[in-house]
């Protein structure tokens, strides 16, 4: 893909995260020499036309509190699993659920979602009410606790120091 130099610099500043302002877009425009409406446009038309896929938040569940965090693995059937992830991403005790493949014979779980609780016991207790409120009565799955947290962060595209990363037109 090639990116104009503006199209760089607005990648650059993107991926970083969004400052933690009223208008965050207004505050990138005036970062790279844009208007407003032209972040906001051009953000729009690479989601539309799949060059970002989504924009997101990542949350520091800890300092919020949240000590447990879970991955809850499920072994649902092939045919039904579209059905029940729907069903359980909405949820609001799931934060994130996606559908992977099984790697047998070892490992038969095809959909995954994480459960972040203030402790174990609020995380089963969630686990426990998804599996009643989703029908999974008798499904396998296991619940993996997290023993520690890696750096999370978005997507790196573009070297901010050289701005280089896509090809500039």
């Amino acid at each position: 893909m090639d990116l104009s130099v503006r199209e760089l610099k607005l990648v650059a500043a993107i991926q970083g995260g969004l400052p933690l302002v009223t208008r965050p877009y207004a505050a990138i425009a005036a970062e790279i020499g844009m208007s407003e409406s032209e972040v906001i446009d051009r953000l729009a038309r690479w989601l539309a036309d799949g060059t970002i896929r989504r924009m997101g938040i990542v949350v520091r569940h800890r300092e919020l509190g949240y000590q447990a965090n879970a991955m809850v693995v499920w072994d649902i059937p092939d045919d039904q699993v579209s059905d029940v992830g729907q069903r359980m991403g909405e949820q609001p005790a799931v934060t994130l659920c996606y559908r992977r493949p099984r790697r047998l014979p070892d490992w038969p779980f095809n959909l995954f979602c994480m459960i972040h609780g203030r402790d174990r016991d609020v995380v089963r207790g969630h686990v426990d009410a998804l599996i009643r409120q989703c029908g999974l009565e008798g499904v396998a799955h296991e619940v993996l606790f997290s023993r520690r947290r890696f750096k999370q962060r978005g997507a790196r595209c573009v070297n901010t120091a050289t701005q280089r990363g896509f090809h500039a037109r």
